[in-house]
């Protein structure tokens, strides 16, 4: 699955000239944490947060009435407080990349380009959401957890089996464990029991972390 596929398209945006003022209100309305900044040739030239807004804000102990802190703050640009060194990523690229960037580098979204030009953002939510595809959260069946050896073949004993049985395979997730031998792997099925996934799995000599239906 590449980018643009999963990421936001068209995203809401803000200039450098923008108010903090605005750029907050902005945020609320829409429940975002994050706007892409751009400047005058409408290209990307950083990014503003809440956290930024936050430090741009007078502290609780400001002395300031309501009146005096809505003028500081409407004088205040998003240009002076953005964090201007940007990642991005290019909207072919794969979707596992900007989730390895995004956890490398510890920031919770990231913009998409096409070419130099800003054509949507990947946020948290975006990879949440395809989170819950990846893994049929929204299909009721039986799921299991098992660590297996990492060889040829193996997997498809099970899938096999299951196909023999007129199970449907919603989702299969596997992942490295420490053990580079072993491989750790989520299955999730329906039209099958959850005793018969259990017999399944025992003749694949897979190991059963955990399985229920859910």
């Amino acid at each position: 699955m590449i980018i643009r596929d999963v990421m936001t398209k068209s995203p809401v945006t803000v200039t450098e000239e923008t108010s903090v003022t605005e750029a907050k209100a902005l945020m609320n309305k829409n429940n975002f944490s994050k706007l892409p900044v751009l400047d005058k040739s409408k290209r990307l030239v950083g990014i503003i947060t809440k956290n930024d807004i936050q430090k741009a804000s007078p502290s609780d102990a400001t002395t300031l009435d309501m009146f005096e802190l809505g003028y500081v703050l409407s004088k205040l640009t998003v240009g002076k407080f953005m964090t201007k060194k940007v990642i991005t990523i290019q909207e072919t690229e794969v979707i596992e990349e900007a989730a390895r960037i995004m956890v490398d580098n510890n920031i919770g979204c990231i913009p998409v380009m096409e070419d130099d030009v800003l054509v949507g953002i990947v946020t948290e939510s975006d990879l949440f959401r395809l989170f819950t595809e990846i893994f049929g959260a929204r299909n009721s069946g039986v799921r299991a957890v098992i660590s297996m050896q990492d060889k040829p073949g193996m997997l498809a004993r099970i899938t096999t089996q299951i196909a023999d049985l007129k199970g449907n395979l919603v989702s299969v997730v596997t992942r490295e464990v420490k053990n580079k031998d072993v491989r750790r792997s989520t299955i999730k099925v329906t039209g099958i029991t959850i005793e018969q996934m259990e017999n399944i799995l025992k003749s694949a000599e897979a190991e059963i972390i955990d399985i229920r239906v859910i």
